[in-house]
């Protein structure tokens, strides 16, 4: 049996590269420095044209911790909507317990949004506290694959978790290595998980070779703290508001 390569894009040239290449399925992002968002429609309605490949749209609304509020559900189910109205063959989701579990009402939401298109749950998994408990509520939930590092840094490094969890899986939902995956110890991790389908980004970098300005600079670092992220301070706000206007 053959191994499904699915890359990680985020543009549409990306996914034409990652057809021709071979790819057997594309997940698509935005913002892949923080992890992965939801793409935009045009994004996802571009590809979609421009690939015979299967599309998983990510849907995350954010960078940061996996614990979301009802009010991000509320947009995460509106994006897969969306998704599947530009034609999305899948949607990757994940949405955690503060104490580490997998959130079932949440993640029920969002299947129920889903309806026919399969769900990807993401490495949300890898910061659960029980994969094995995790797998089992994802099972009952509906959810088709997951995609984990077996909780470490990488997939390599995480290969005998991976390896458990494909053996508990016992073929009733996908188990997808992911993390830090490439070329030279791919085999070896097919070899030792026996996963049937790999993740992968396989990027490079590019230049548009247009003139830049090296005073301006408006990338920015992520936190420190993977768990962290930036929300709008109602009082900063509000004093910009009264100081610009004294």
């Amino acid at each position: 049996m053959s191994v499904l390569v699915e890359a990680c894009v985020d543009s549409v040239l990306s996914a034409a590269a990652a057809e021709r290449g071979g790819a057997g399925r594309l997940e698509l992002c935005a913002s892949l420095a923080d992890g992965g968002t939801t793409p935009s429609a045009g994004t996802v309605s571009a590809v979609k044209a421009a690939t015979r490949l299967p599309v998983v749209v990510i849907v995350r609304p954010r960078g940061g911790a996996f614990v979301y509020s009802d009010v991000e559900i509320g947009v995460m189910r509106l994006d897969i909507e969306a998704a599947r109205m530009l034609g999305a063959d899948g949607v990757a989701v994940g949405a955690l317990t503060p104490d580490g579990r997998v959130d079932a009402r949440q993640v029920h939401a969002l299947v129920a949004a889903a309806g026919d298109m399969p769900v990807t749950f993401h490495r949300a998994f890898d910061a659960v506290r029980d994969r094995d408990l995790a797998l089992e509520t994802l099972i009952e939930l509906g959810v088709k694959r997951v995609l984990t590092s077996g909780g470490a840094s990488t997939a390599l490094e995480g290969a005998s978790g991976i390896a458990a969890l494909v053996k508990r899986a016992a073929g009733q939902i996908e188990i997808m290595a992911g993390g830090g995956v490439r070329e030279e110890h791919v085999q070896e991790l097919v070899h030792r998980t026996g996963v049937r389908e790999v993740h992968v980004r396989g990027a490079q970098l590019a230049r548009a070779g247009a003139a830049s300005n090296e005073r301006v600079r408006l990338r920015k670092p992520l936190p420190e703290d993977e768990t962290a992220w930036e929300e709008t301070d109602e009082s900063r706000i509000r004093e910009f508001v009264r100081l610009a206007n004294g």
